[in-house]
């Protein structure tokens, strides 16, 4: 296939959006830290503070679900059995999200301070079961990394021509610089920024092929266009062989398929425990069921409409070229032409690095939290923690390009990888559920249920393979029968293992033990969680939950579709408008809540930082000599005093009260910076920065200020001191520093250590006393 953009193209989006990606995401994070305050602990990195409302956990579970192979695999099977394509597989995999909000709020209840789910299964199964667990999670990642980096490297290198080996490494790059410089608060940002783009631009291609493309001629173009070709190439399994309907057994079975292999993706994937975990209690129920309803509107209105385009303008492909999911990039080319080309081309990549970027936060996690801090160094400070989660993501990151080449070079495929997962994780859904859900669970059973579905899903597989086709390959095993049966006993025989085994001989654990065993070093988030974790908001959130979850999995994979497949109903015209529309307004509805939604949850903060940015630029603006005591007619000067008791110190105290002569308004900040290290600040407990803090103040009240001065601060701050006396100044604005030229420490140089390193960390003018 020859590539329809140039080589150029290629390496601006790989290189170019990717570093625009990494460079805004760094900016938010940096103006969060700076203005808002927020400290960069090892807690604020893997869980975001535990302050993530609604409307940013709904847009984040959109990025992190919408793979490469929700853009490119949804509209193959559209390509291959019509409408139902389409339906099965935003239906098949939408549900699994739903239905994990269940656990997400399970979570808040009986574990709210743990970082990873298999650090809950080592409290509840205990050493042995959590090494299989952490086994099946890991797994999970590596999977679906192959999948997106599989995808992505594919679609760049059809359409483009860029070397798939080189696309598969560049990939990464970007992701690796955002994640490692904000963790998990960067990668929620990324995610918001690409579920806005993944929307508007679909939106792009739905009013551009069905209401403006000449090719297609509208709806009604549409219709008649599927209906010539259902003649001219009936589906094999469809009602009359037609695309027009949802009565498609081949669409059926890879529908099963998905559903089973999707619970695996969803509930042994840290990516999702680690969105309930950042969530605040109440988010964690509206913000797993509105991410999951958001979703469906995305592969199900974009291969409706290029899924169903391509059937309609007759784009031919090769098998090979199908796997690898070029359908919808082929047709957005065919259609848009450059544009289309590079919209699908850039929304798959920023997908594939938003994703990535959730997988690296979850590997680095699983990495540090059960692997690290369990087994090697379970008395490792929070420094220790960021370094090893830093190193593993980097590691993990460069990988990334490493699996998928090595993939690439065997045959594998994006369709081959997304059908067989459910074989090697499915088995893992029911013993973790059952072992958060339900007290009875037995841990040997539950934790042999696990492996005993893999290996029987992986035997009858190959066998099943074997007996259908003769040979074993890579292209006889990623047949859909073969996949549909390993799928099944995977997640089936795990399923009656742990049930059976529990029923047999069941336990009684109290899940309150896992509040007890499962603490957080943080006090101050720890008291949120306490305050937030209200047992009766939390027991109605749960009630809720499995009603809405399970009536809406029975709607979209019962109700809906099987009355439309037993009746072989085939689409009318006015009937496939009322779809095509239904699809449209989903779409622009779910772009609604997921673009609008965070800003409205984020509108103070947002303010805030413009509001403090504002004041920063202006403030910097302003001359030196401006600055300086010297202009009658400022309404007010601000002095920034550090106080650490020494002579000079409190020489340069009378000082700046000297200098206020001559001013109507004035104010002096009085500043004392206990000496803190980063990590020990991170280790400290509430009760502890109270005793600090007042230790502080006492020092301050023991300072007599000068009678004259009547507008004063007292101010005590923890941290690095010259770092806080810089921070502060330029926080408050100030006019001027006025400082001791040496304090109680020792130098051996003119300056005291304090004093060099304000005048090199501050742009405020600075005025030394001896």
């Amino acid at each position: 296939m020859s590539a329809i953009l140039t080589e150029n193209i290629g390496y601006v989006v790989l290189l170019g959006v990717g570093l625009f990606m990494a460079l805004a995401v760094t900016l938010m994070v940096k103006a969060e830290t700076k203005w808002l305050g927020t400290r960069k602990t090892s807690e604020w990195f893997y869980t975001a503070g535990r302050t993530i409302k609604t409307g940013l956990i709904a847009s984040s579970i959109v990025s992190a679900w919408t793979w490469a192979a929700t853009l490119l695999q949804s509209s193959t099977v559209t390509f291959q059995f019509g409408m139902a394509g389409a339906f099965w597989y935003a239906a098949g995999a939408s549900i699994q999200v739903i239905l994990f909000s269940i656990l997400a709020i399970e979570l808040k209840r009986k574990a709210p301070m743990t970082h990873t789910f298999p650090e809950m299964l080592f409290v509840r199964f205990g050493k042995h079961s959590h090494k299989v667990f952490l086994f099946f999670a890991l797994m999970t990642n590596t999977v679906v990394t192959a999948m997106l980096v599989l995808g992505g490297a594919a679609v760049v290198n059809s359409l483009t021509g860029v070397d798939i080996t080189i696309a598969a490494f560049l990939i990464p790059l970007g992701i690796i610089v955002y994640t490692i410089f904000g963790g998990l608060k960067a990668t929620f940002f990324a995610e918001y920024l690409n579920s806005a783009f993944i929307f508007v631009v679909i939106l792009v291609f739905v009013t551009s092929i069905y209401f403006v493309s000449p090719e297609i001629g509208g709806i009604n173009g549409m219709y008649e266009k599927l209906t010539n070709a259902s003649i001219l190439k009936p589906v094999e399994g469809n009602a009359m062989g037609m695309y027009l309907t949802l009565a498609s057994t081949g669409a059926l079975i890879f529908g099963i398929i998905n559903i089973v292999g999707n619970f695996g993706t969803v509930f042994v994937d840290q990516s999702y425990w680690q969105r309930a975990i950042a969530a605040r209690p109440k988010a964690a129920t509206g913000g797993f069921i509105l991410g999951g309803l958001a979703w469906f509107a995305i592969p199900f209105t974009l291969a409706t409409t290029l899924g169903l385009a391509a059937i309609a303008t007759g784009v031919t492909l090769s098998p090979s070229e199908i796997e690898l999911g070029l359908v919808a990039p082929t047709t957005a080319a065919n259609l848009l032409g450059d544009l289309g080309a590079i919209l699908i081309l850039t929304i798959i990549f920023t997908a594939v690095t938003a994703a990535g970027s959730s997988q690296l936060v979850s590997v680095s996690s699983l990495v540090t939290y059960d692997v690290y801090r369990t087994y090697i160094k379970p008395a490792s400070s929070g420094r220790e923690l960021m370094t090893i989660s830093r190193f593993t993501i980097l590691i993990f990151g460069v990988g990334m390009g490493i699996l998928a080449s090595i993939l690439f070079q065997f045959g594998v495929s994006l369709q081959y990888v997304y059908l067989l997962m459910g074989i090697l994780i499915g088995s893992a859904v029911a013993p973790i559920s059952f072992g958060i859900l339900w007290k009875k669970t037995n841990k040997f059973a539950a934790t042999s249920a696990a492996i005993i579905g893999l290996v029987s899903g992986v035997v009858t597989w190959i066998l099943v393979t074997n007996m259908i086709y003769g040979e074993i390959s890579i292209a006889t095993t990623g047949n859909l029968i073969p996949l549909l049966i390993g799928n099944l006993t995977s997640i089936g025989v795990s399923l009656g293992i742990t049930l059976g085994g529990s029923l047999i001989k069941p336990e009684s654990f109290d899940f309150a033990s896992m509040k007890q065993k499962i603490l957080l070093v943080d006090d101050r988030i720890r008291n949120m969680i306490k305050k937030d974790t209200d047992e009766e908001t939390l027991s109605n959130a749960s009630k809720f939950c499995i009603k809405v979850g399970f009536s809406t999995t029975l709607f979209l994979v019962v109700a809906w579709p099987l009355s439309l497949y037993f009746s072989d109903y085939i689409f009318s015209l006015s009937a496939f408008y009322i779809w095509i529309w239904m699809a449209f307004v989903w779409a622009i509805g779910a772009a609604t809540i997921i673009i609008i939604l965070p800003l409205i949850e984020a509108r103070r903060s947002i303010g805030e930082i413009f509001h403090k940015a504002n004041q920063s630029t202006n403030s910097m603006m302003v001359s030196d000599l401006e600055r300086l005591p010297d202009n009658e007619n400022r309404e007010i000067l601000k002095i920034l005093v550090p106080i650490d008791g020494s002579i000079d110190s409190l020489k340069a105290l009378n000082h700046a009260n000297f200098l206020l002569k001559g001013y109507a308004k004035a104010r002096i900040h009085v500043l004392h910076v206990i000496q803190w290290t980063d990590e020990q600040e991170e280790n400290m407990d509430e009760e502890m920065t109270v005793q600090m803090q007042e230790e502080g103040r006492r020092v301050l009240r023991s300072v007599i200020m000068p009678k004259q001065l009547n507008d004063y601060e007292r101010i005590v701050k923890l941290g690095d001191p010259p770092s806080k006396i810089a921070e502060i100044a330029e926080k408050l604005g100030v006019d001027l520093i006025v400082m001791g030229k040496t304090g109680l420490g020792k130098s051996k140089e003119d300056l005291g250590n304090v004093t060099s390193k304000v005048l090199k960390l501050t742009s405020k003018p600075v005025v030394l006393i001896n």
